[in-house]
């Protein structure tokens, strides 16, 4: 009954901003993007910052894995499969954790929540700075599975949220395009950085980049949601706050289990808009793909190619420098001129096209041909957060933002489930047939249906009406 009480509140709070004059949201407009550029630019270094961490040590961890599990070997089942189980309790936690931090930073503003994940990056990469050892190692492995199940993908969850408080609608999909180009950029960094450093040294850059990002995130980064503008409920907590410690201390932390949302909150969420649940759809299913696709194919490039971590690094590298030039340079063109529904297919369309050829690669070089879809495939993620940005109202950006990551991390779990044992499977000697690319050409389908449901969106009118697209043009 409370949370109807609380809907209802929310949908009175709706109607009288669709009533508001056209002075008022002008007004508001302004007061809401004043500062907006150096916000956003400190967001774009801590990010840069953040990935440059996070990304640096993937061409490493596949040879220090089958190091310490399988020595001296090029297919490993028991590597596959430890993976596999990390990516699936990994999204089983974030399936939880992704809507109450998206929620939490509706209430208590995206810095706060944006410093958790951050700081707890720092200490599965620091054990590995320290030793890599089979008993070194599965501490790392513990560790990483842990504090990935509270924090994966929060920090870009809360990032798309940031971004959808500072910039209006018009111009959101370029700047989550811009945004998703710099993490473009610092995996373009990170893994040229892992080309010329030995496996010791990049732990250990990867550790103190971690660190500075958080000091500079803490430091330099603004809240971008003022006090005045924080969502409803808060408010409405301390309209009603007693002046007594007690009461307060009470108050704030029942409003704090109720930050955490429960199955009817996202289902009504969901059907918010059918754009909205048609986007969900479309994030499961290539999520579901591209998760299955960072499970098997660095130890089926090993196994098939015996590549190691200079030829990952260089795979990545391409990948990246073609995403970065097309994120920051064609990108913010194309979505103007073209949109971003039609955006999103082509780039699940060419992520589909992409998985075929790995799939069936006959060479050392063709890995490195489809490294350069990336170019086309990079537009997909950030239109797809634009488009389910635009279907909430401003004071729900994190909760959908949220949800959408919620669902993502859904998909983290079936994911390895389904696609682990078939790659082990078919790298092994006891294949029931000679088609070592067999799992990535499964996924390859399952991408190929999220692309299929992306020609059906056909996103409404945001919910801020007309008066919205005035304040879009402002911004």
């Amino acid at each position: 009954r409370e949370r109807e009480r609380e809907r209802e509140r929310e949908r009175e709070r709706r109607r009288r901003e669709l009533k508001m004059g056209d002075e008022e949201v002008t007004r508001e407009a302004v007061m809401t993007n004043r500062g907006g550029g150096d916000g956003l630019s400190h967001l774009l270094m801590t990010i840069f910052l953040y990935n440059f961490s996070t990304f640096m040590v993937i061409p490493a961890i596949t040879d220090v894995t089958m190091s310490a599990l399988c020595p001296g070997q090029d297919q490993c089942s028991l590597a596959i499969y430890l993976t596999g189980f990390q990516l699936a309790m990994i999204g089983a936690g974030t399936l939880v954790m992704m809507p109450l931090i998206g929620n939490l930073s509706d209430l208590y503003g995206r810095k706060a929540l944006l410093a958790v994940p951050m700081a707890l990056t720092i200490l599965p990469v620091g054990i590995l700075a320290y030793k890599r050892t089979t008993s070194f190692f599965y501490a790392y492995y513990l560790l990483k599975t842990l504090t990935s199940m509270l924090c994966e993908g929060s920090v870009h969850c809360i990032a798309h949220a940031y971004v959808a408080d500072k910039v209006g609608e018009r111009k959101r999909a370029s700047v989550f395009g811009v945004l998703s180009g710099i993490s473009s950029c610092a995996f373009v960094c990170g893994n040229l950085s892992t080309r010329f450093l030995s496996t010791p040294s990049t732990f250990r850059v990867s550790a103190a980049m971690a660190v500075l990002a958080a000091l500079y995130m803490k430091i330099f980064l603004p809240e971008s949601i003022k006090e005045g503008n924080l969502s409803l409920h808060t408010r409405l907590i301390q309209h009603h706050d007693d002046d007594s410690q007690l009461n307060r201390v009470s108050s704030r932390i029942k409003h704090l289990f109720k930050g955490l949302p429960s199955p009817s909150d996202m289902i009504s969420l969901l059907k918010t808009s059918s754009a909205f649940s048609q986007v969900a759809l479309v994030a499961f299913f290539a999520n579901l793909g591209d998760v299955g696709l960072s499970t098997a194919l660095m130890y089926y490039l090993k196994a098939r190619f015996h590549f190691s971590k200079d030829q990952f690094a260089d795979l990545m590298v391409i990948a990246g420098v073609a995403g970065t030039a097309s994120q920051l340079l064609i990108m913010p063109l194309l979505v103007p001129a073209v949109g971003e529904e039609r955006l999103l297919s082509v780039g699940l369309f060419f992520s589909c096209a992409h998985m075929f050829l790995y799939s069936i690669a006959w060479s050392s070089s063709v890995p490195y041909v489809a490294a350069m879809f990336s170019i086309l495939i990079v537009f997909a993620h950030p239109c797809l957060r634009s488009i389910a940005s635009k279907q909430v109202g401003p004071s729900e950006q994190g909760k959908a933002q949220g949800c959408i990551s919620g669902v993502c991390s859904f998909a983290n779990v079936i994911s390895p489930l389904i696609f682990t044992p078939l790659t082990a499977l078919f790298l092994s000697e006891g294949a029931p047939f000679s088609f070592p690319g067999f799992s990535i050409t499964c996924l390859a389908f399952v991408v190929m249906a999220a692309f299929v449901q992306s020609l059906l969106i056909h996103a409404p009118p945001s919910m801020l009406g007309c008066s919205t697209r005035k304040w879009s043009l402002l911004a």
